[in-house]
């Protein structure tokens, strides 16, 4: 049965202060490690690990919820709450051995809307490599062009090398695509629905046909009346851990208590 369950997941990412960034000063201070205290592995010299300067930043704490098929959850929070964090560990994107991630059921992640595109090959050629990736019949290939080109209309761009595009017209092409999958699992960030007033209404059309065909939906989003169209429960994040988990219409109301 389709679900989504987290134990006490946490994720933390090493952060190197300025002195270490760079690759040059990292490589001979790994060397001078080496010869200093070698390492061997299975007689062969490795180079040792240094403890310098980097700093681990606790991006996500102690996670423990279960989201079970038929609902609709979203995600709020300030900047830097972790959000769209825990929505890359749901996709797969970031990986923690640090607590359980038991996921049940195909997912799909709009996370950017250009993210697989190749700025060197064209709208058409870039619609053809997403559909070898999904594996779709080649005699479905054509009304995919069909409804791709008419949705993200590109006009003879469509078949233009994708770095010659605009932002906007990058974002449309990359939108039709990656709304074609049916998955049961939909994780979707607000960033996805980037792009001018029109576009965006063209996009929530598409979307719901998307929403209602997935079992579960995850989407972060700093818009209420989004998360309240679409919601059925809402899980508060703050400095990485869940402060509210319930009821939509409860926990926006003590989120928007918040910001008075």
């Amino acid at each position: 049965m389709t679900h989504i369950r987290l134990e006490n997941l946490s994720l933390s990412f090493p952060v190197l202060h300025g002195a270490s960034r760079s690759l040059k000063k990292t490589l001979l201070a790994r060397a001078k490690a080496t010869v200093t205290k070698p390492a061997s592995v299975g007689g062969r010299m490795r180079l040792g690990a240094v403890a310098s300067d980097a700093v681990l930043v606790q991006a996500l704490s102690g996670l423990t919820f279960q989201i079970n098929g038929g609902e609709r959850i979203g995600l709020i929070g300030h900047n830097g709450a972790g959000k769209t964090t825990l929505l890359r560990v749901l996709a797969g994107i970031y990986e923690t051995d640090d607590g359980y991630l038991d996921i049940e059921g195909d997912s799909h992640a709009l996370i950017d809307p250009q993210s697989g595109m190749n700025p060197e090959l064209s709208g058409r050629e870039n619609l053809n490599l997403f559909a070898c990736r999904i594996g779709l019949p080649k005699g479905q290939l054509p009304a995919l062009e069909a409804d791709v080109e008419a949705f993200a209309e590109l006009g003879p761009f469509f078949d233009l090398p994708v770095r010659l595009y605009s932002s906007g017209m990058s974002i449309r092409l990359g939108f039709a695509l990656a709304t074609v999958p049916r998955p049961r699992i939909l994780l979707m960030d607000e960033w996805f629905m980037a792009g001018d007033q029109r576009f965006q209404e063209k996009a929530k059309e598409r979307m719901a046909g998307m929403v209602d065909a997935a079992e579960i939906l995850v989407v972060t989003s700093h818009s209420l009346p989004v998360l309240k169209q679409w919601c059925t429960r809402i899980l508060w994040m703050e400095e990485g851990q869940i402060r509210m988990d319930g009821p939509t219409d409860t926990v926006l109301e003590a989120y928007e208590a918040s910001l008075a």
